[in-house]
């Protein structure tokens, strides 16, 4: 779900302008994304001819290789095991997809496939098999896959603190209150978004949220953000009932301590809890010192992997990967040029 921080501090660029750049990907952010937008107009799942799921494979595929043909160099992130703060919000999260299944159902019943269609993104589910399928397919393309020990946007955060990476590339702040110098949003090449429950397109761009700005903007310390996050609902809590972005940032700034803020807030009952997430935010498990290298695409495993075992065109397939071949090899070319000059 990501926190609600309000409206940030945000720096538009064009997509030339990440080229050469590493990004830290949320690969569970991201491919919960395509899972949930790669449907039928009914809002089937896309499936091979055996029946499995092939939404993530799809934009993973596809999304990926223009990032590489632009020069965009990613590095995924997947989260490890979940802190038992999160157990809570896990649970709940299971219980929507329920009820979204049985809207789903209802929809399809009525014949409304617009309807459908949008309580069947909300039922989206990452398996472990599709986390593996996931891994696979970005290893055979080349980019680096990251086993985080625990949160994966903790462990992009500190890639970017160390300087492994240039940026956190998520749709969500959660980064940020781990610290995250740098957010990347919409890392895509659709140019394009459809507006939640209308079919009306609006035009996005990569967009910049710097944590210092953030922190400069709100007048509060990265302790009083992580306060504000807390008090309004993280991955790690519901937050407090009745405070939104604005209500929290007004009692971080008049609070000296956490404890303080939480009974400002009302709250003084989940105290043991926002402590806990508290804490996580500011030592969360991580690997230190992680090394990442680049690969080749794998151009025959990849259409084994993606035509004789999901049914994609292998045409297709194969176009792909020669487009981006060809044009890392252009980018090849031009440093060793620019080098002697």
């Amino acid at each position: 779900m990501g926190v609600d921080l309000g409206e940030l501090p945000k720096i538009s660029v064009a997509l030339s302008d990440l080229a050469g750049k590493r990004f830290a990907v949320d690969a569970y952010n991201t491919i919960y994304q395509f899972l949930s937008s790669v449907r039928q107009p009914d809002g089937t799942p896309l499936m091979d001819s055996q029946g499995n799921i092939t939404g993530h494979l799809a934009g993973i595929f596809y999304r990926n290789a223009k990032l590489l043909e632009n020069g965009i160099r990613p590095i995924y992130v997947f989260d490890g095991k979940p802190p038992g703060e999160k157990e809570e919000v896990l649970k709940e999260r299971s219980e929507r997809k329920r009820e979204a299944e049985a809207a789903w159902k209802a929809a399809l019943e009525k014949g409304n496939l617009e309807e459908a269609r949008k309580a069947a993104q909300a039922t989206s589910r990452l398996t472990p098999e599709m986390a593996k399928e996931s891994k696979q397919l970005l290893e055979l393309m080349g980019i680096p896959v990251v086993e985080a020990p625990s949160e994966g946007e903790a462990q992009a955060a500190q890639m970017v603190i160390e300087g492994a990476a240039d940026a956190v590339a998520s749709q969500d702040a959660d980064c940020l209150l781990f610290g995250a110098p740098l957010l990347l949003r919409n890392l895509s090449v659709g140019g394009r978004r459809k507006l939640p429950g209308k079919n009306e397109y609006v035009s996005v761009e990569p967009e910049f949220v710097e944590l210092r700005a953030v922190l400069e903007a709100l007048g509060i310390d990265r302790r009083r953000l992580i306060w504000m996050g807390i008090l309004v609902g993280t991955d790690f809590d519901e937050g407090v009932k009745g405070i939104g972005p604005k209500k929290a940032l007004k009692i971080v700034k008049e609070a000296h301590s956490l404890d303080d803020a939480v009974l400002k807030a009302g709250a003084g009952g989940q105290l043991e809890l926002f402590r806990a997430v508290e804490h996580f935010f500011l030592e969360p498990p991580v690997k230190k010192g992680v090394a990442v290298q680049f690969g080749k695409m794998k151009t025959e495993e990849i259409v084994e992997f993606l035509c004789k075992g999901h049914d994609f065109s292998e045409e297709r397939v194969r176009r792909t990967c020669e487009n981006v071949e060809k044009q890392l090899k252009e980018v090849g070319a031009q440093t060793k040029l620019s080098s002697w000059q």
